[in-house]
């Protein structure tokens, strides 16, 4: 509880948000709150680490991959554009290298078809997006604390979440 507390004081603006053993637990709870089941279609980028995608095996969702951006390595806009449609349950967009994903955007398109957007910010603790903080942007934020993070546990996640009604979930 302590940790969770000062996490959200320090890197979220006092949001609320749950520790989970691994970034990959993270990720794999926001895609359940997401209400991602078996056969419904997620769009990842293509560059990401296996933990991103793993849990979405779990499930039997199937993986859409989007291409990336050459400048800035994280998921296309234009790709994602071309890949969404009515099956489309989630976009799940990685910061590489802590630098942020076009949010904008990627909320812009969400909003129009309706689907979660669920950020997997393992490199970008402590990153912003035109002044807000990374973590406060979208439905459903993941953060590792694995070994080679920014900050470490030895393993460790944090999945911070907008809907104040799923954090008891």
């Amino acid at each position: 509880d302590k940790f969770e507390k000062k996490f959200s004081e320090i890197f979220l603006n006092k949001k609320e948000c749950v520790s989970t053993g691994s970034g990959t637990d993270a990720l794999h709870l926001a895609y359940v709150l997401a209400g991602i089941k078996k056969n419904d279609e997620v769009i990842v980028p293509v560059f990401t680490c296996t933990a991103t995608n793993i849990p979405l095996l779990y499930i039997g969702a199937k993986i859409k991959f989007a291409d990336i951006d050459p400048k800035t390595m994280n998921i296309s806009i234009e790709s994602i554009k071309k890949l969404i449609s009515k099956k489309t349950k989630a976009i799940v967009c990685v910061h590489y290298g802590g630098i942020p994903c076009d949010m904008d955007e990627i909320n812009k398109i969400a909003k129009k078809y309706k689907v979660k957007v669920i950020e997997d910010a393992a490199q970008a603790l402590g990153a912003s997006y035109k002044g807000k903080k990374i973590g406060t942007l979208s439905d459903f934020t993941t953060f590792s604390f694995q070994a080679i993070k920014h900050i470490t546990t030895g393993d460790g996640g944090m999945l911070c979440i907008k809907n104040k009604k799923l954090i008891e979930k």
